[in-house]
């Protein structure tokens, strides 16, 4: 047995959404075509690298249970019009142009440069069915290139509310599966337009990265994105377990700060001193406020931290997730 159909027997045995479609798809549409790295973690039902960025950034291609989770929850038909947010690499693209078909189009758009080349450039060499177009994230207001509606939208980053300009091509009855939320929380949610109104399907919790993968490239210590992670955090918190309103403020105070902070401090890097560190601003805001925020950084950090699910890993000493849709679970 090969390896794609091994890992298929054994992501259907975990009670992942495998439809017969996606199946052959992957089955078909190899994966190594679009990455140049060990696929050893792929076949363990883990995400694989396909590009590190200048910046030293990996990007991956998601798991394997999670892309046929996502292309489950498409329902893709033959004909039809994706549009995909977040390239992934070309896989996804790929998978989709199979399901589609000759008549069908995949419209790709792609925020980061280096990924956006990587991906075209792959696409490039594959045999596509229909058509695939690679796009910069501006084409999204070019209303000539954006000419068709579309059926279908896949988001492969996390958002808090559907792009404007993203909405307003969605067809009738189409809809738009993503991960919706903050960075360390967020549901799964299919979309779907009925006339004005958007009906929602929770599909389940899931941790994706952002959507502009750019983002993803900033460090732990960029003010604005700590404050992003610890305002989901606090908005976990207050779910799990009781907290005295003082403490509440508190933080949202200390969140403010973060953002009140220039978005260009020179990051960290590894060859910063001791006295490099103590005097970087945000951990000096960190340190000021330290008295009353030390009791709570050790749940901050347990919820900040994240462990991946692997339903198809023949390796996996717990018991499988079924039926599920995490793809980083916190």
């Amino acid at each position: 047995m090969n390896p794609m159909d091994d890992l298929l027997e054994r992501l259907s045995n975990a009670g992942v959404p495998l439809d017969d479609s996606v199946a052959e798809a992957m089955s078909e549409v190899f994966i190594g075509s679009f990455t140049d790295f060990d696929l050893e973690m792929f076949w363990h039902d883990r995400p694989v690298p396909f590009l590190v960025t200048t910046n030293d950034a990996a990007k991956t291609i998601s798991a394997p249970h999670m892309v046929a989770t996502l292309l489950h929850h498409l329902e893709i038909r033959s004909g039809q019009h994706v549009l995909l947010i977040g390239a992934k690499g070309g896989y996804l693209a790929a998978l989709i142009d199979y399901l589609v078909g000759p008549s069908g189009m995949v419209t790709v758009v792609e925020p980061h440069t280096q990924v956006l080349e990587y991906t075209a450039e792959r696409l490039e060499y594959h045999d596509c069915k229909g058509v695939i177009r690679v796009l910069p994230v501006a084409a999204l207001d070019d209303a000539d290139e954006m000419r068709r509606t579309v059926d279908r939208v896949l988001i492969t980053g996390a958002v808090r509310e559907i792009p404007d300009s993203v909405a307003v091509m969605v067809d009738e009855g189409g809809f738009v599966l993503g991960p919706f939320g903050g960075p360390i929380q967020q549901q799964l949610l299919k979309r779907e337009r009925q006339g004005n109104e958007w009906l929602d399907t929770e599909l389940g919790s899931v941790i994706f990265g952002p959507m502009d993968l750019s983002d993803a490239e900033r460090g732990p210590l960029d003010p604005h994105v700590l404050a992003e992670h610890i305002e989901d955090a606090l908005a976990m918190i207050v779910d799990l377990m009781e907290i005295d309103e003082e403490t509440v403020v508190r933080i949202k105070e200390l969140v403010e700060s973060l953002r009140e902070m220039p978005a260009d401090i020179p990051p960290l890097d590894e060859e910063a001193s001791e006295d490099d560190i103590s005097e970087h601003p945000v951990i000096e805001l960190l340190m000021a406020e330290m008295e009353w925020l030390e009791p709570m950084w050790p749940l901050f950090g347990q919820l900040l931290s994240i462990d991946i699910e692997s339903p198809g890993d023949w390796d996996e000493d717990d018991p499988p997730m079924v039926g599920g849709h995490e793809d980083l679970v916190p």
